[in-house]
């Protein structure tokens, strides 16, 4: 099985309990499939770099998953479809990016080093 990662973009007009549920949608379409979710990650309503269909926010959502290639067919199809959905993007992770991924998760990147290492 390899190890995904799927970014999606859901309309700022959803209420949060809306946009919770249609998360929750995806992710049970991974689970019924027999995906195995590692992470998932919600970063709320964002400021979008350009408009997307006259829109200037977007609630984003992360989501890191192991699964068969043809689990990524059927869920891509189920967000094309769905209309909340303004864009989504996933990627296949290498070993480099699940091991950079299980650090961050580790916390590896936010210690902050001794201020007696830094002055040596």
């Amino acid at each position: 099985m390899n190890q995904y990662e799927t970014t999606i973009i859901l309309t700022p007009l959803l209420s949060e309990e809306v946009a919770k549920e249609v998360i929750a949608k995806f992710s049970k379409l991974l689970t019924d499939n027999a995906a195995e979710i590692v992470m998932e990650d919600n970063w709320g309503l964002k400021k979008l770099a350009y408009p997307i269909q006259k829109k200037s926010t977007g609630y984003y959502h992360l989501t890191e998953y192991k699964c068969s290639g043809e689990v990524i067919g059927k869920l891509e199809v189920e967000l094309k479809r769905d209309e909340r959905v303004m864009r989504f993007l996933t990627i296949s992770l290498n070993k480099h990016a699940v091991a950079y991924n299980n650090k961050k998760r580790g916390g590896a990147f936010n210690k902050k080093k001794d201020t007696a290492e830094v002055a040596n």
